[in-house]
């Protein structure tokens, strides 16, 4: 039991030092192994003489692992998962080729083997064609733009659009509103309609009646619709009136 310790620390210590940043030990939860062992991942990628030492791998492949008691006289528990752009379905098949080697390689340490098995894997079915194809598709993905529909807005139709919309807006306010609230903030000349029924006509009609007994029978006809403005004639009233102070 304590030879197999020994090796085992010796093959981290060793798999540390040649891997670096690619190598670290995780807690077994996140390993998905069945085991209270330490557990370990390293980060695979394809090996690519051409891809500079900045540039980000199209993908990475996590090969986690954990050492049985009797390892390397046993086969270690192995797992692997994608860190980025790896296929479920190639998880599977190169779960089963690691394994196989494993149990090809009892006797002896056999992580970094392991490793670079993963790795020439990796650039067999993911090398630089299938990079580029990976990078050209999340450039498509960033770059996908939504095309609008209907029919393109400028300047000229946006302003045409905002004044009768203020317009209508002014004519629903003008219509809850009551006729002395519209009056109120200056002085207008009132309408025929206004003017009748603000009782200024009964005392116009009172004097004219005084001065001449022959108008007596002459009665003041208002009609409504001579002084009710419609409501489309107030729209375009308001339309020009903002066009002219826009000019």
């Amino acid at each position: 039991m304590t030879e197999y310790k020994e090796e085992q620390e010796m093959e981290i210590e060793a798999l540390e030092s040649i891997l670096a940043h690619d190598f670290k030990e995780i807690h077994s939860s996140e390993s998905g192994l069945n085991t209270s062992n330490p557990c370990f991942q390293i980060t695979v990628t394809p090996q690519d003489d051409d891809l500079e030492e900045s540039s980000i791998p199209p993908v990475q492949l996590g090969l986690v692992f954990s050492h049985t008691d009797n390892y390397p006289d046993e086969v270690p528990l192995l797992d692997v998962k994608s860190i980025r752009g790896i296929h479920v379905s190639d998880l599977t098949i190169l779960k089963e080729k690691l394994e196989q080697e494993a149990a090809e390689n009892i006797g002896m340490a056999m992580m970094y083997t392991l490793v670079s098995s993963a790795k020439d894997w990796l650039s067999e079915h993911y090398g630089q064609d299938d990079g580029d194809d990976y990078a050209e598709e999340e450039t498509a993905k960033e770059d996908e733009v939504i095309i609008p529909h209907g029919e393109p807005v400028t300047l000229e139709t946006f302003v045409a659009w905002r004044e009768r919309y203020e317009a209508e807006l002014a004519l629903e306010r003008a219509k809850l509103m009551p006729e002395s609230a519209l009056t109120a903030p200056k002085e207008k000349k009132l309408t025929g309609r206004q003017w009748f029924e603000s009782g200024k006509a009964r005392g116009t009609v009172v004097a004219a009646a005084q001065e001449s007994d022959e108008e007596d029978d002459e009665d003041i006809d208002f009609e409504d619709d001579d002084f009710e403005d419609d409501e489309e004639d107030m729209l375009e009233h308001y339309l020009a009136e903002k066009s002219d102070a826009r000019a």
